[in-house]
């Protein structure tokens, strides 16, 4: 069943919150779910005592943590839940340098969650040093596919003067978070609903796409990568895209790819529509090992490793 998080008067509260925490210079770095469940794991019976604690790790807390009408606030847009005496929130906050992100609560094991983690760190890496290497022309059009948070859009965003943003998803959660993520920042961002290339119109002089790429059982969206090991979703995002490139236009692409005896086979077939397509593009592996875990189930078995790679392809101007 879809769990709704966000309920008629939530978008005010988490503005408040967001506003909170940024008042209370508040930081945290998202982890892996592996090694959150061990982090807690050390304190089983463990209750917040600061706000990262609250909205980091999710830990149950006292009312007293947060000013009375926040909490009030929160409780009645559905934010919160009874854990005895005490409350958890339904919803995170990470950060990245001083910019905050909502998104959802650990576990992210709902169908519609809005997941944040250490491939989002890579992810706007990843972009901020294509663009720093290569800066965008002035006035870009920049669209972030399957935004999530809006996480990485935003960062390149606020790399990029005079930028036109379109944060699409076909998570509507993930809009909303995306939405008021954007608005905390001080950025004015499109919100686009829909599948990818589908929901939105003409050419964007950026592209960028940060895809699942596991196979996951439940085929949740924010983590399901689809057929072939994971891979058809960030092909199919990848080919869609090139056409959609203005001249001079970009697509810059971060997934994970299944790597089976000693071959990626995502490149393999990727590579003769970049070819096709007369792009100049780079291909390059940026972690060689990532959710090694994964390689513990059946459907993995034939696999050498999970690899994050990074794909920067251009149109000539």
């Amino acid at each position: 069943m879809t769990d709704t998080i966000f309920a008629s008067g939530a978008e005010q509260a988490l503005t408040s919150l967001l506003a909170h925490l940024q008042e209370a210079d508040y930081r945290f770095i998202t982890t892996t779910p592996l090694t959150h469940a061990r982090v807690l794991a050390r304190q089983p019976a463990g209750s917040a005592t600061t706000l990262r604690d609250v909205f980091g790790w999710n830990l149950p807390f006292e009312s007293g943590i947060l000013p009375a009408q926040l909490l009030a606030a929160l409780d009645a847009a559905g934010l919160l839940a009874r854990v005895g005496q005490q409350w958890r929130s339904r919803i995170r906050v990470s950060s990245i340098d001083d910019a905050l992100f909502l998104h959802s609560a650990y576990p992210t094991d709902q169908e519609n969650a809005v997941f944040f983690g250490p491939d989002t760190y890579r992810y706007v890496r990843f972009m901020q040093q294509a663009l720093s290497l290569a800066p965008l022309g002035p006035r870009p059009r920049i669209l972030d596919i399957g935004c999530g948070s809006g996480a990485g859009g935003l960062m390149v965003a606020k790399q990029v003067a005079d930028a036109t943003l379109v944060l699409n998803d076909i998570n509507p959660e993930a809009l909303v978070c995306a939405g008021l993520n954007a608005r905390a920042a001080g950025i004015a961002a499109h919100l686009a609903l829909g599948d990818s290339l589908a929901a939105v119109d003409g050419q964007f002089d950026l592209i960028m796409a940060n895809p699942p790429y596991l196979v996951d059982d439940d085929a949740r969206t924010y983590r399901h990568g689809g057929e072939r090991l994971g891979r058809s979703l960030s092909l199919r995002m990848a080919t869609q895209s090139l056409p959609r490139l203005a001249p001079g236009g970009r697509l810059l692409l971060y997934t994970g790819i299944a790597i089976v005896r000693g071959v990626d086979e995502f490149l393999v077939e990727l590579k003769p529509a970049l070819d096709g397509a007369g792009l100049e593009w780079r291909y390059q592996e940026l972690d060689p090992d990532v959710f090694g875990e994964e390689l513990e189930r059946d459907v993995y078995r034939e696999v050498d490793r999970i690899a994050a790679v990074g794909l920067e392809a251009r149109r000539p101007a």
